[in-house]
């Protein structure tokens, strides 16, 4: 025999695991299977061990058998006889045969039981056990399928493992006091709000209504208290469960993508009830028509020649048991079924596909937590028919706010303030500075490091300035380099009074932050990226208005026409700086209104020709056009206009000539005509009395003017990597020159006037065709072997006394 317990765990306890996909009325018709399964069990074991009829022969003939059908045993209920009552047949072919002996063999008994059994007794009165415990198998089979099928068993199995793992996991009970803790400050930050314009008498009954929740947000209005919370954080939440509850993370989103694309659990669940509900039906109508045949007195006709009789009545032993047990199971049955009907009804009535976290995001105030579809909905709702504690639990693992604070909390511990230091060093313009590459996240510790003068924050995720910002109290230099910075309302305000120099590159213009516009004491903007969007092809840069105190701005894009944002900080602008890489600006007119602009660089812009808007500019020093496309400068006269300008570089040009009217730059100190394709100089470019920097380097150039020697107050000449055979003897005479720059020429020799240069520093002749230096070379009591560059067979062919001079100096 086969124990019940056996047929027990095939239903309930098939695996204790998926309790949580089981709503109650799974539950309920799961129990409604076992006792349906031990009716079934029940009826099969009196079947298999006790006598299952008796049969006795009828005194009745009829030339018709079908007459005769045991009614008056079936009927006999008053303890009375025919012959007591003189009552005869009711049929008139019925009668009664006296005399027939009746004392059978027993092996023709039994033969007579087993032949009335098999031909006369109703097929579901034999077999009705044997239904019940096949039809609940199916049941059960059905109603555990999902469980079993591979194409939704693994997903089932890995929802209930991730599932139990949320719900464990010690992030989510710290989740959940943090979100208490700060539900507790709302809400006395909210009563102290209502208490400023009551009574004084009201006040009191608040406050005594109140002392409870001020001792609750105490410790974090406290702030020793608040320190020492936070130096035991780590014994919440330690590394190791830092990682696991990381991992979890990650599960949760490949479990999302994976679940969320398709509904095949949610087919199958509906597949599987709806499958019931057509047993349920097969099932009532086939019992109850049936029922009624489970007969407890069976007429049996059996033929005469063998035992004489005809016609035997027999007594089936468990009929009257198994109607019971009949009507019993329709019962249960049809509990059953309202119940399957009902799970219909829940699964058509009800959004099942959509699963909404509203109620999670209003309790909690996470905001982010995302509303989930498909697959992953249902076994949600499926979950609260359970507890909707779970699903409550693992909403933490949805939000990106929630996965945030762990990252940070992983970055805190990987990243002390010990190693922060080590990493500081000084920058090019020695501020000391932190440089961080490829991080998840910016480490709370980086606010214990107060001496921190420059942040530059390289590709690194998820960064969020916190109020703690206010302790770097020396930050000035903030760097963004592609990464988005979100900036919290007082960090904001400790920036607005103490940022002065902010540089950003990112790879869209939604990227630039909006509080960039908004700090009132930044002195440089530094942006490097596209500020130009798909629907507008114009620089789409908001008002600087607010930027009170911006003097240098620099942008690196690709620009068609220049921000007129740019002239909310006309007045204050002093230095503006676009490098355009190759993309042609159609219109200068803005530069009019920077009226006291001192420097402008225009790099990449494919310019043709000087801006005629670079005029206007009064009180300009410096202009820089690198990188464009100038042949000619003739429009150079007009420069005059701006008589402070001091410094002009049109290097990395195609210019073939200077005009001679460039003699009228009487304030030029700095001219750069370098990598051109200047053949001749104009000698009246050396009629600029105050250049001090001159480099007419990487052009076409075969000699230099004699007018050179007008430069009396020069300091940098270079004239390397063009095509010189000789130079001016006037060059020697500059006697202030202290870099005198001729490698890669053809210069045969070296006048003995280079002894002159009595403040030369560095000489640099490599690359020409000089048979030997001249020995007044080490004359020049500045120069020194380091300063010289020449080959070195050049040099040892110097005099030992000129190269001792040389060493010594």
């Amino acid at each position: 025999m086969i124990p019940v317990g056996e047929f027990r765990n095939i239903g309930i306890e098939q695996n204790s695991k998926y309790r949580v996909l089981k709503p109650w009325w799974d539950v309920f018709s799961e129990y409604l299977c076992v006792a349906m399964l031990m009716i079934g069990v029940f009826g099969c074991t009196l079947q298999l061990t006790q006598d299952k009829i008796a049969c006795l022969p009828s005194p009745l003939t009829s030339p018709t058998p079908s007459a005769i059908d045991c009614s008056h045993i079936r009927n006999y209920g008053k303890n009375q006889t025919w012959e007591s009552l003189n009552i005869k047949p009711s049929h008139p072919v019925i009668r009664e045969v006296l005399g027939r002996k009746n004392d059978l063999d027993i092996h023709q008994y039994v033969f007579i039981n087993h032949y009335c059994y098999e031909r006369f007794v109703h097929w579901y009165a034999k077999y009705f056990p044997y239904l019940v415990v096949i039809h609940t198998m199916i049941f059960m089979v059905t109603s555990s399928f999902w469980f079993k099928f591979p194409g939704t068993s693994s997903k089932l199995d890995l929802f209930v493992t991730i599932l139990g793992k949320c719900f464990d996991s010690p992030w989510t009970t710290r989740a959940l006091s943090e979100v208490s803790e700060e539900r507790g400050e709302e809400k006395l930050v909210s009563w102290r709000r209502n208490t400023v314009s009551k009574d004084p008498t009201e006040r009191r009954a608040d406050e005594e209504e109140t002392t409870l929740l001020q001792r609750s947000t105490s410790c974090r209005s406290n702030p020793d208290k608040k320190t020492q919370e936070s130096q035991s954080a780590p014994s919440v939440l330690d590394k190791k469960e830092g990682e696991q509850a990381k991992a979890l993370f990650e599960k949760v989103k490949k479990f999302r993508t994976h679940v969320e694309e398709a509904d095949i659990l949610y087919i199958m669940y509906v597949l599987q009830t709806s499958l019931k509900v057509f047993k349920f039906l097969l099932i009532i109508t086939y019992t109850a028509a049936l029922s009624p045949n489970i007969e407890i007195v069976v007429r049996c006709l059996v033929p005469p020649e063998l035992t004489g009789f005809d016609i035997f009545c027999c007594n089936h032993n468990k009929a009257h048991l198994f109607s019971k047990l009949a009507y019993c199971y329709i019962c249960f049955v049809a509990v059953y079924g309202i119940l399957c009907i009902y799970t219909l009804y829940w699964q058509f009535h009800r959004p099942l596909r959509i699963y909404s976290f509203e109620h999670v995001r209003l309790e909690t105030g996470i905001n982010d937590i995302p509303d989930v579809k498909n697959d992953f909905a249902f076994l949600l709702h499926l979950v609260d028919q359970y507890d909707d504690l779970y699903a409550k639990r693992f909403a933490f693992f949805l939000s990106e706010v929630s996965e945030s604070r762990l990252h940070q909390l992983n970055l805190n511990y990987e990243w002390t303030a010990k190693k922060l230091r080590a990493r500081l060093a000084k920058n090019a313009n020695d501020r000391q500075e932190l440089h961080l590459v490829l991080l998840p996240g910016l480490p709370d510790t980086v606010y214990e490091l107060p001496e921190i003068e420059s942040l530059k924050l390289e590709q690194v995720k998820n960064v969020s300035i916190s109020p703690s910002v206010a302790k770097l109290e020396s930050l000035q230099d903030l760097s963004l380099i592609y990464c988005q910075a979100k900036v919290q309302l007082p960090a904001l305000n400790h920036l607005k009074e103490h940022l002065k120099y902010l540089r950003l590159s990112f790879q869209s213009l939604d990227e630039v932050p909006e509080w960039m516009y908004h700090l009132q004491r930044l002195e440089e903007l530094h942006l490097n990226g596209p500020l130009t969007n798909e629907v507008a092809r114009s620089a789409t840069l908001d008002s600087l208005r607010e930027l009170a105190a911006l003097r240098t701005l620099t942008l690196r894009s690709n620009l068609t026409k220049i921000p007129a944002s740019i002239c909310d900080v006309a007045q204050q602008l002093q230095r503006l700086s676009i490098y355009n890489e190759g993309t042609k600006i159609q219109g200068y007119s803005s530069l009019k209104k920077l009226t006291n602009l001192v420097s402008l660089e225009l790099v990449g812009c494919e310019l043709e020709r000087i801006p005629s808007a670079v005029f206007s500019l009064s009180n300009l020093q410096e202009l820089d056009l690198k990188e464009n496309k100038l042949t000619t400068v003739e429009e150079i006269l007009s420069l005059q206009h701006c008589q402070r300008l001091a410094t002009l570089r049109l290097w990395h040009n195609k210019i073939t000539y200077i005009p001679d009217h460039i003699s009228k730059l009487h304030m030029l100190e700095t001219l750069d005509v370098s990598w051109n394709k200047l053949r001749k100089l104009s000698p009246r470019m050396f009629y600029c009395t105050k250049l001090r920097h001159l480099d007419v380097s990487h052009n076409q150039l075969t000699a230099i003017p004699p007018e050179v020697g007008i430069l009396q107050g020069l300091h940098f000449f270079s004239a390397a990597f063009n095509s010189l055979e000789t130079l001016p003897d006037e060059l020697f005479s500059c006697k202030r020159l202290k870099t005198l720059i001729l490698g890669n020429n053809c210069l045969f020799y070296l006048s003995s006037r280079v002894a002159n240069l009595a403040q030369l520093i560095r000489l640099e002749l490599k690359g020409n065709r000089l048979d030997a230096l001249p020995v007044e070379v080490a004359d020049c009591p500045l120069l020194t072997t380091s300063g010289l560059v020449a080959e070195e067979n050049l040099l040892e062919l110097l005099p030992s006394h000129a190269r001792t001079r040389l060493t010594s100096s």
